[in-house]
């Protein structure tokens, strides 16, 4: 048996973000907008003190992997990653190891995409087999299971587009890094869903654009289970006709009010799930609700 705890969408950020000339002519100027004087930046205010409970859950739970599915940023500032990684314990012996994807906050504008700004500050969080030189795809043994990381973040120049891809040359990678994984469950890790928590397509300027594509994709790797990020509101999605394995998101961590994260025990293929959710008036993480479900296997999968 395997512990794993999932957890997304932090959304740290700094006092003091570094701005430079340029960052006025991208979505950087807008975000700020949207952060500072209409509110969302107060749906996060208290993330660096639930982000103390959560690695303390962390350090004590005695887990043999932590899964984030990215948008550890706002605005993707080089100061908000420095801040967001030295809190987020990067780097710190006394947490699990960690697989992480980014997020589409932390590839805000070309700029910091084009910098590699996660996965600067993250490079401790993306270790793993993978192909050639390529950073994403790659794949992580934990136990009898694979975690597989892909990265489905791009950067997007309209203000209105949050959208992300994985693209068919990732996902080419993918079905090749497949090929070289042994037998055990495979657990795919995005940011970007393929539902939303009824089971239908995210509004076009907010899904993955190549949600089909990376379905068909996933469903020829064998994955077993999807773990993803970017909507707030955590849910789980049961296999069915049209998605063959469970989709579990995260929801976030930090959003007042929503701030959640998942505890998983995976003892063959039975996974159980156990949601814990923040207390602010106690500081801590409490169990909500727990579900447990059967993860399918492909014959050649089927014994170690």
């Amino acid at each position: 048996m395997i512990r794993f705890a999932h957890f997304s969408d932090v959304h740290l950020t700094s006092k003091h973000l570094g701005w430079k000339v340029r960052d006025l002519f991208t979505k950087k100027a807008t975000g700020w907008v949207n952060v500072k004087l209409l509110g969302r930046g107060s749906r996060f205010k208290h993330a660096p003190l639930v982000v103390d409970a959560l690695l303390g859950e962390f350090r004590d739970g005695a887990f043999d992997q932590l899964v984030f599915s990215g948008d550890a940023t706002k605005l993707a500032f080089e100061n908000e990653f420095q801040l967001a990684a030295a809190k987020l314990g990067v780097g710190d012996a006394a947490l699990p190891p960690v697989v992480a994807v980014p997020g589409n906050h932390d590839y805000y504008t070309r700029p910091a995409f084009r910098a590699g700004l996660f996965e600067k500050h993250f490079a401790p969080w993306l270790d793993g087999l993978r192909i050639d030189h390529h950073t994403y795809p790659f794949a992580r043994k934990v136990g009898p299971a694979w975690f597989i990381a892909v990265n489905s973040a791009t950067p997007n120049w309209a203000v209105w587009d949050a959208s992300g891809t994985i693209g068919h040359v990732q996902l080419e990678r993918l079905e090749k890094l497949c090929e070289r994984l042994n037998a055990g469950p495979r657990i795919l890790v995005t940011h970007y869903p393929l539902r939303t928590a009824k089971g239908n397509l995210e509004h076009p300027t907010h899904r993955l654009r190549d949600h089909a594509e990376s379905l068909d994709a996933a469903k020829r790797c064998g994955i077993s289970l999807w773990l993803h990020g970017h909507l707030h509101r955590g849910f789980v999605l049961p296999a069915g006709d049209a998605i063959p394995f469970p989709v579990i998101c995260a929801g976030s961590c930090t959003q007042t009010n929503r701030w959640m994260y998942n505890q998983c025990e995976l003892d063959g293929h039975t996974l159980r799930v156990r949601r814990r959710r923040y207390d602010p008036a106690a500081n801590r993480f409490d169990d909500a609700e727990e579900w447990t479900m059967e993860l399918p296997v492909k014959s050649s999968q089927a014994h170690s």
